[in-house]
């Protein structure tokens, strides 16, 4: 067994512990810092679109009754989406039991009117004669009360006839407005009864979208924005919002935007229609590229004014040409990591490309 010199071997281990020492020295040595790309947080135009779904119903819903109870119904003139004009007769009640009572109270009238002229002219008769003695103060008085009492009963009679013609021109039954007929409930036979709409029609044909939307939506739309309306069958109308709720229901957490739409055969009350609002919006926006998301929601990177990295929650809202709205979590003029945002973490310092 032959044994190296002692001089070989201390000179081994001291250039071993010499490499060993210039590998700790180089993990030591610190790594550059991640070059990073930024933009300031900022307002920007973007277009945003919300939809929202309903039923067509009519703009102002009239029913259309009867005036009269218990007569019969004699003739229906109208059908379901019959577009009439006010005044139309839209159906007709059968006025043989009123017209007997018409002629029967025209006959007591004129029986009235030849009694107050023959008590007028026993009046005239006499003239002239109080205080003569030819007849009493009591039968002259007596002749004059008869006139005044026979034109009071000529006048009761007329007034009765008078709302008995009233009432033969009410068993026609009218349109009250210009407009579609929407539902007929009437059929000739049926008695008329003042509690019990015959008809239900559409003032002007005036149909609009009764859409919803979640609260948090409606704050975006305002009275006289255009929105796109797309029917059942497929086919897009111009609309406008003209009315929004101030309602939100408990339950469903959703409001009510209305919006008018051109008269069109097509649109039927009860039918379904989906409507697209399309806006631009100022908004404080960064590039997607920025916005992380994971489980706990979305964040950024924020850089300071040493270069060094901070991650911000933040809360985001539409989505457009690239950029995200920031609802709440940043300030405009901060700013944020883009390109290689990826690879840094909380605290790191990072080089800034120019």
């Amino acid at each position: 067994m032959h044994r190296l010199p002692l001089t070989v071997s201390v000179l081994a281990v001291a250039l071993a512990l010499g490499g060993c020492g210039r590998k700790t020295s180089d993990a030591n040595k610190e790594l550059p810092p991640q070059t990073v790309t930024v933009v300031a947080a900022a307002q920007h135009d973007i277009s945003g679109a919300l939809t929202a779904s309903g039923r067509l119903i009519p703009r102002e819903e009239m029913a259309v009754a009867a005036d009269l109870n218990g007569y019969r119904v004699a003739r229906v003139t109208v059908e379901e989406g019959a577009y009439v004009r006010r005044g139309t007769v839209l159906a007709v009640l059968d006025d043989s039991l009123l017209r007997s009572q018409i002629d029967q109270v025209r006959a007591t009238l004129s029986q009235q009117q030849v009694a107050a002229e023959q008590a007028a002219a026993q009046a005239i008769r006499v003239d002239g004669l109080d205080n003569q003695g030819v007849l009493s103060k009591e039968a002259i008085d007596n002749r004059r009360f008869a006139v005044r009492s026979s034109r009071a009963a000529a006048a009761a009679t007329r007034a009765q006839l008078n709302d008995l013609l009233t009432r033969q021109n009410h068993l026609a039954i009218r349109a009250p407005a210009d407009g579609v007929v929407l539902e007929r409930t009437v059929r000739p036979g049926d008695t008329s009864s003042t509690g019990t709409a015959m008809f239900r029609m559409a003032r002007d044909s005036e149909i609009e979208l009764y859409a919803e939307l979640p609260e948090s939506d409606i704050a975006r739309i305002s009275v006289g924005d255009p929105a796109e309306v797309v029917l059942a069958s497929g086919r897009r109308l111009t609309g406008q919002v003209r009315l929004i709720g101030m309602r939100v229901d408990s339950q469903t957490g959703l409001s009510i935007a209305r919006i008018t739409l051109p008269r069109d055969p097509e649109l039927r009350q009860g039918g379904f229609a989906q409507a697209r609002f399309t806006r631009t919006f100022s908004v404080l926006a960064v590039p997607e590229a920025a916005v992380h998301f994971d489980a706990d929601g979305a964040s950024v990177q924020v850089i300071d004014a040493k270069d060094k990295v901070s991650r911000l929650r933040v809360r985001t809202g539409r989505r457009a040409q690239g950029l995200v709205e920031i609802v709440s979590g940043l300030a405009a003029g901060q700013r944020v990591a883009v390109k290689g945002s990826a690879f840094v973490l909380n605290g790191d310092k990072v080089k800034v490309a120019k």
